[in-house]
C-alpha cells in the first residue's frame, strides 16, 4: 500500500504540514500512522480525505467545522451513495494529476522561453 510522507502529501495537496497536523487533531478518522521518530506516514485514503477538507473548506467555503460534519456524514453514507462519491474523488485526482501536468508544462515552457532569449 503507499505510504506518503507529510511532506509529499503537502506538495500534492497544496495544505501546509502545520494544517495537516492541525486537522489530524480535529477529525479523527484522519490519522496517520507514526514511526517511533514521530514521522508520519500518510495513505492513499488519508490523501484523498484531506483533498475532501480542503475542498470543503477553500471551495465550499465551509467552516472548519462545518467541513468536519459533512465529512462524518459522508461516512454514514449508504452505499450507493459511496459509489457516486467514490467515482466523484476518482475524477477529481484525474483532474489534479491533470492540472500538475499542466502546471509542469507551463514552467517547463516559461523556462525554455527564458533561456532562448
Amino acid at each position: 500500500m503507499a505510504q506518503f510522507s507529510i511532506g509529499e502529501v503537502e506538495k500534492v495537496s497544496g495544505v501546509k504540514a502545520h494544517v495537516l497536523r492541525y486537522w489530524e487533531e480535529i477529525e479523527p478518522s484522519l490519522a496517520p500512522q507514526k514511526d517511533i521518530g514521530g514521522r508520519r506516514s500518510y495513505t492513499l485514503r488519508d490523501v484523498q480525505m484531506i483533498l475532501r477538507i480542503k475542498h470543503l473548506i477553500h471551495e465550499q467555503h465551509l467552516t472548519i467545522s462545518e467541513a468536519r460534519r459533512r465529512v462524518i456524514e459522508e461516512a454514514d453514507m449508504r452505499p450507493e451513495d459511496a459509489d457516486k462519491l467514490h467515482e466523484i474523488n476518482e475524477m477529481r485526482g484525474e483532474l489534479l494529476n491533470m492540472f500538475h501536468e499542466m502546471e509542469a508544462c507551463k514552467n517547463k515552457n516559461k523556462m525554455n522561453s527564458q533561456t532562448n532569449r
